[in-house]
Formats: structure tokens, sequence, C-alpha cells
């Protein structure tokens, strides 16, 4: 699995994504609330089928349903606290998240799929109301990935929008 934090995907910054199709440098960064909000929703939805379905993965080497949804909830936990760091430090250095060794610990493919889609719901909640709080000059405060990626806000709010809306895409095309 490759991940933001395993592989540079700030291209997707400047151009859209050939897989997915999210035209991410277009997106307006004060949207992006709305569209965790409406991700989620899909998410949620998804998680309602059959537990038993939901954990099949296609191959070894792709996640299942489920697993997408554990990593999506957890990516919008990780963005809300390294959205505060943005709002609260100045330029803070965002400790190293590895999404793969998250699953295997907490046993993504175990979890329950209802109790999942309570706490992606919640995470994207909490998310998207912290974005709406983003005003002026916010948008410009900045912040780093420890492999020197480098974020406004603005930027952070569209990197982060294309994971969810590509793992929805890679559970649904």
């Amino acid at each position: 699995m490759i991940t933001p934090d395993t592989k540079d995907w700030t291209w997707v910054l400047e151009r859209p994504c050939a897989d997915c199709g999210l035209d991410t440098p277009a997106v307006d960064p004060e949207a992006v609330a709305g569209m965790v909000r409406v991700n989620a929703a899909a998410w949620v939805d998804l998680l309602a089928g059959d537990p038993a379905e939901l954990r099949r993965r296609p191959d070894p080497q792709t996640w299942s349903l489920l697993e997408y949804a554990c990593h999506v909830r957890d990516v919008f936990r990780l963005f809300e606290i390294r959205l505060g760091l943005m709002l609260d430090q100045d330029d803070p250095a965002f400790p190293n998240w590895n999404q793969d060794d998250t699953a295997v610990e907490d046993r993504y493919a175990e979890q329950d799929p209802a109790r999942v889609a309570v706490e992606l719901a919640e995470a994207a909640a909490v998310l998207a109301g912290s974005f709406e709080q983003v005003g002026g000059a916010q948008w410009q405060r900045t912040g780093a990935r420890s492999d020197g990626a480098r974020f406004t806000v603005a930027s952070f709010a569209q990197y982060l929008i294309h994971d969810p809306v590509h793992h929805l895409h890679d559970v649904t095309a």
C-alpha cells in the first residue's frame, strides 16, 4: 500500500489524478469541509454492507473496503491533529505516521464495520468543523512532513481531500 507518508503524493497538488479524476489543484480549500462531509457519508453508506464482504480483499496486496474505511477514518483524525498544529504553532514539523503499521497494529480487518462507520463520521465532522473555522491569513500558515513536503493550510486542505476521494474510488470503481 502506497500512502502519503511513504511516497511523495504532493504531485496531486500540481495536476488532476489520472486514477480517481479529482482535479486537486482546482479544489477551493474553503470547499474542503463540505467535501469531507460528503465523502464520509459515502463511506458510512458503504459500511452498512455485509461485514464478510466488507472484509474481503480483492487480492492479497489490496486492502478490503473495511481496511480502506479504517484508513480514511484515521486520515481524518491525523489531519485534524496536523491542522491544529499548523494553526497553533509556527511552521510545525508533523510526527511520522506509518499507515501500514497502523493497519496491522490496530487490526483494521477485524474491526466492526458499524463502529468504524460511527468513528469515521465523527472524525469527519470534527475535521470539517475545524476547516470551517479557518479564515483569512490562516490559510497561509505552514507546516511540514518529516520527509520535507511543505504545505500551507490551503494546500494541506487540497492534499487531504485527495486521499479519501481516491480511496472511495478504489473501492467503488
